[in-house]
C-alpha cells in the first residue's frame, strides 16, 4: 500500500494509538498533519526521525475553527487532503459508574468531543477532500459500543453514535468518492486506558483478553492495519463498514 502522494491528517495524535497512526502512515510515505489538544512534538520528532513528513497542530475537536486551521495548514504545506482519522476522544479522562451516577456534565462532554467532534472534524476536512477529487475517512468507535460496556454508558453511547455517523456519512458522501468506514478496537494497551479503568485496569485487561478468540491484549501496532488499509486505494470499493478489531469478541 503506497501512500506516497497522500496526505492525512489524524486527530488525537499525541501520544497511544494516534502517535502509532502517524508513525506507520509516515513510514509508508504519507504526509502526516498530527493533531490534538495537547502538543504533538513528540509525535512529529518519531516521524522525522524515521524520514518522514509530518507538522503538528494544536485542536479541540469542539472548536471548528481551530480544525479549518489545521486542514487549511495541511493544504498550506502540502497541497492537498487525502484523508481523516477520527481517533480524538475524550476516554481516559472519564469515570465509570452506573447509568444513573454518572454527572450530566460528564455525559455532555462526552458526547461533545466522541460524537461531534467528529462531525465537526468532517465538517471541516471534506471540502478539502473534495477539492483533492475524494478521500477516505476513518472514525474510530470502540468494542464498547458492539458488546455494550456496562458501568460507562456514556462513553458507550458515544462510540454506538460513531458507528451510526459513520453509515449515514458513507452513504452522503460515496457518490463523491469520499468513503467513511470505522474501527471498532477492544480495550487497547494504552496510557488512556489505564487511566479510565484506574486501580482495576489489569483485571479488566484479562478479563477482555480472556473472552477473545485471540487471548491476548490488543496493542496499538494491531489496530493500525485496519485503519491503514481503509485509508488506501486497496480499499477503494469499501464504505460505511465497522471493521472489529478484538481479537474476535463481538463476531458479525
Amino acid at each position: 500500500m503506497s501512500f506516497e502522494k497522500k496526505v492525512i491528517i489524524v486527530t488525537g495524535a499525541a501520544r497511544g494509538i494516534g502517535q502509532e497512526y502517524c508513525r506507520r502512515l509516515a513510514a509508508l510515505g504519507a504526509a502526516v498533519i498530527a493533531v490534538d489538544i495537547n502538543a504533538c512534538d513528540q509525535t512529529v520528532e518519531l516521524v522525522k526521525s524515521a524520514g518522514g513528513r509530518a507538522i503538528a497542530g494544536k485542536v479541540d475537536v469542539t472548536d471548528m475553527a481551530s480544525i479549518e486551521a489545521a486542514v487549511a495548514a495541511a493544504e498550506s504545506a502540502f497541497g492537498r487532503v487525502d484523508g481523516l482519522v477520527n481517533n480524538a476522544a475524550l476516554y481516559g479522562a472519564l469515570r465509570g459508574g452506573r447509568f444513573d451516577a454518572i454527572p450530566e456534565k460528564e455525559w455532555d462532554a462526552a458526547m461533545a468531543v466522541n460524537v461531534r467532534g467528529i462531525w465537526n472534524c468532517c465538517k471541516a476536512t471534506v471540502p478539502a477532500l473534495r477539492r483533492a477529487g475524494g478521500g477516505s475517512i476513518v472514525n474510530i468507535a470502540s468494542l464498547a459500543a458492539t458488546y455494550g460496556l456496562p458501568y460507562a454508558l456514556h462513553y458507550t453511547t458515544s462510540k454506538a453514535a460513531v458507528i451510526g455517523l459513520t453509515r449515514g456519512l458513507a452513504r452522503e458522501l460515496g457518490r463523491e468518492g469520499i468513503r467513511v468506514n470505522s474501527v471498532s478496537p477492544s480495550a487497547v494497551l494504552t496510557d488512556g486506558t489505564r487511566e479510565f479503568f484506574g486501580p482495576k485496569v489489569e483485571k479488566v485487561l484479562q478479563t477482555v483478553a480472556a473472552g477473545q478468540a485471540i487471548p491476548r491484549n490488543l496493542e496499538p501496532a494491531d489496530v493500525a492495519g485496519s485503519v491503514i488499509w481503509l485509508l488506501s486505494d486497496e480499499s477503494r470499493f469499501t464504505t460505511g463498514q465497522n471493521i472489529a478489531v478484538d481479537g474476535g469478541t463481538v463476531m458479525h
